[in-house]
Parts: C-alpha cells; structure tokens; sequence
C-alpha cells in the first residue's frame, strides 16, 4: 500500500527557498512529484502539512496541495489495483503528465536537442537506433522500468545475432539508452533505484578500435597516380590535403575558404569542439589549391565546391551535404585504392590515421596534441597506442633471439 504526503523537500534553490512536492512512498521507497511553488522554511507546518499563514499565498498553494494530492492519490488506487507489485518509480511515471515516463518520448526529447546543437548526423543516427528498439521491443510506449538488466541482455544478444551488428556499434545503442536513463534521472522522472547500469549490472565497455592507416610508400603510391577520371583526382586530392595537415576532418575541409589561408597559414575553426586552429601551409598542400585557384575567387569562396549550393543558415542542409560528399569521396577512394594497387581500405577518415601511423614515435607527443587539437595529453596517447608499437616489437626480439 502506497503512502501520499505533502512535503517540503530541503534542497535550497539560489533564493533561499524550498520547493513544495508531494511524496509517493511504497515498500519503504520514495518518490517526489513537485509542485513548481517553493516557499521559506518558517512559512512550512511540519505537522500539518500546510502552509503557513505568514505566506501571502498560503490558502491558494494549501489548496494547489489538496487538489494534486487527490489526483495522485487516485491514480495510485488505479495503478496498485491494476498490480499490487508495480513500483514506486513505476506510480511515478503514471503520475506524470507530457508522456515523458515513457522512454521513446524522453529519447525524443534529447534527439531534438542534439538538432538544436546543430549535431544532425548524430540526431539521424540515434533515431535510427531508436527505431531499432522500438522494433524489438514491439511496441512505442517502453516504460523505463521495462528497460531491465534482462532487456537488456537480450537487446545486446538481438542486435549482434538477429542485426549482425559490430560490438562497437552495439556499444553505442548502450550508451543512448543508458544517456536517455540519466536525462531521466535528472529530470526526476524516474528514480535511480530502477537505473539498470553500473557495478553488478550491465557494463559498457567500449572495445578497441581497429585503426589501421597508410605507410609511407603507400601515400607515394596515390601522390604517384595520373588519374584520368576527375572525380576521383578530386577525391584524391580532398583525402591527400587532409593528411597534408594533419588528418584535417572532412567536414572541415570542405568548410575552408580561401580567406582562411593568409601569410601562408591555415587559420580555421574545428567545426567538433570550436577550437581556434593555425597551421603552416605544407608545399604539398599549397600545389594541390593551384588546381582549384580561378582568376576570379573571393575570400568567402569555398576552397573545394561541395558546400557552394549549400544553404549557409541552414546547419541541416549543410551536414546533408558533407555526409553525401563524404560518401561520394570513399566510393572514388576505393577504386583510387585499386589502381593503386593498396589492399588497405581507404576512406576520408582514413587520412588522420594515416597521419597518425607516418608521424609515430617521431614528433614528441605534446606537439601532436597540438596538431590533433585534443584537449587531453591523454587522449593523444590513446590514439597513437594504435600505431606506435616500438616497445612490443623490441621486446619481442629480445625474447625471440636465442
């Protein structure tokens, strides 16, 4: 049997005030819906679980407490005599209203504000994902108390079998239901005790990355091609000055203009992390812009023509268009890979691995921080481990040789 009280909860807001909520207790666990209204602390009874009258609006929030506490109470009499085993959190969710307590309209909730971030690829990408669910689990109204450690299990198990999805990939399904629970958390919409992460309960390993990039004569090789076709020059030419400075995202590099090169630097915004980035304009880099250069370029001229029909104020139509680019570019790139006869995949991506694999051990770790533009010494580390493999191979020799 569940319990409805008034309260006043003694979490100090910035001026000083407590905030009036209604507390659903069952089973020793508790649960708060809140009121909206907070109030001082001498303006609470305690006993009588009103409010005081030295509050100019005491009858009219007494009265906002009555009303709710009816409706709550109501609604535990429905839930509990649908199921004497249903949870607090679960009374919770019927509770509340907009149909945030159900998971799909909470996830929706932080899809749309990854659009308001101007991050699209990720908002498309976590949709998919979410449609995926929905397929499983069969229905559109998941409440998150169905989201179990088992569901879960069988979620992982449904995408690697049934999907034949990478562990990677799986990883990244778990980690949007485990964000939509914390959003949920947060917003107390649900309470912890149902959050099905963590010690004892599902874990999320992120596991290693296979990153694998070109060699040194491997890039001789594509700088060496004369390709006829000019889409995949032009493929080529976009992937080469990326590498050129240092693995530069695509998305970038067709986001520079030509007033970004001055006194013989690129000065540019990454477009991930808003970090300011100047480098020196390698000779490479600077023959392949002679290609690209016509007698009447402006600096608000796009160096490379992908985005020059793209709608500016429009950071969707923008992102549509280096994602259809960038799939453009991979196709050229591997049948550039063919002729030039490299059994590696060669994708835009790749250019950054590439850099990452040539430079090794031979630039000091601090000066590829800067060139990566990572905030984290150690997140530079991390991605170099996938490419500086000095110490194992020594140590293996030194082992072999007898």
């Amino acid at each position: 049997m569940s319990t409805v009280t008034a309260i006043l909860r003694k979490k100090k807001n910035s001026q000083g005030l407590f905030p009036l909520a209604i507390r659903v207790t069952k089973n020793r666990k508790s649960s708060y819906i809140y009121t909206g209204f907070n109030i001082a602390e001498n303006q609470w009874d305690d006993q009588k679980r009103i409010v005081k009258k030295n509050h100019p609006n005491s009858r009219r929030l007494n009265n906002l407490l009555l009303s709710k506490m009816a409706k709550i109470s109501d609604t535990v009499l429905e839930v509990e005599s649908d199921s004497k085993s249903t949870s607090v959190s679960y009374i919770k969710q019927r509770i509340q209203k907009g149909g945030d307590t159900n998971f799909f309209d909470l996830a929706q909730k932080h899809i749309q504000t990854l659009i308001r971030r101007n991050q699209h690829h990720q908002a498309k990408t976590e949709e998919g994902r979410i449609k995926v669910l929905k397929e499983f689990s069969k229905t559109t109204t998941l409440p998150f108390e169905n989201i179990t450690e088992s569901f879960l299990y069988r979620f992982k198990s449904y995408l690697l079998g049934d999907k034949k999805l990478s562990e990677r990939t799986v990883v990244n399904y778990l980690i949007l239901i485990r964000t939509t629970f914390n959003i949920a958390i947060r917003d107390e919409v649900i309470d912890r005790d149902i959050y099905p992460f963590g010690r004892g309960k599902v874990t999320i390993r992120i596991p290693e990355s296979d990153k694998v990039g070109l060699n040194k004569d491997e890039i001789i090789k594509l700088e060496s091609l004369n390709l006829e076709s000019l889409a995949k020059k032009h493929a080529l030419n976009v992937w080469l000055f990326s590498f050129y400075l240092a693995g530069i995202r695509v998305g970038d590099v067709l986001r520079l203009k030509w007033g970004d090169i001055t006194d013989g630097r690129l000065n540019y915004r990454m477009s991930k992390n808003k970090k300011l980035v100047s480098l020196k304009m390698p000779e490479k880099a600077l023959q392949i812009l002679d290609g690209y250069k016509t007698s009447d370029i402006k600096k608000n001229d796009f160096i490379f023509p992908e985005l020059k029909k793209a709608k500016l104020n429009d950071s969707k139509d923008v992102t549509r268009k280096i994602q259809t680019a960038t799939r453009k570019f991979n196709r050229h790139l591997s049948k550039v890979a063919t002729l030039a006869k490299i059994d590696k995949s060669i994708s835009m991506h790749i250019a950054r691995h590439s850099f990452g694999y040539i430079s090794g051990a031979k630039i000091p770790i601090q000066m590829l921080q800067k060139l990566y533009r990572h905030s984290s010494i150690t997140t530079t580390v991390n991605y170099q481990s996938n490419f500086i493999h000095n110490e194992e191979d020594e140590a293996l020799d030194v082992v072999l040789k007898f």
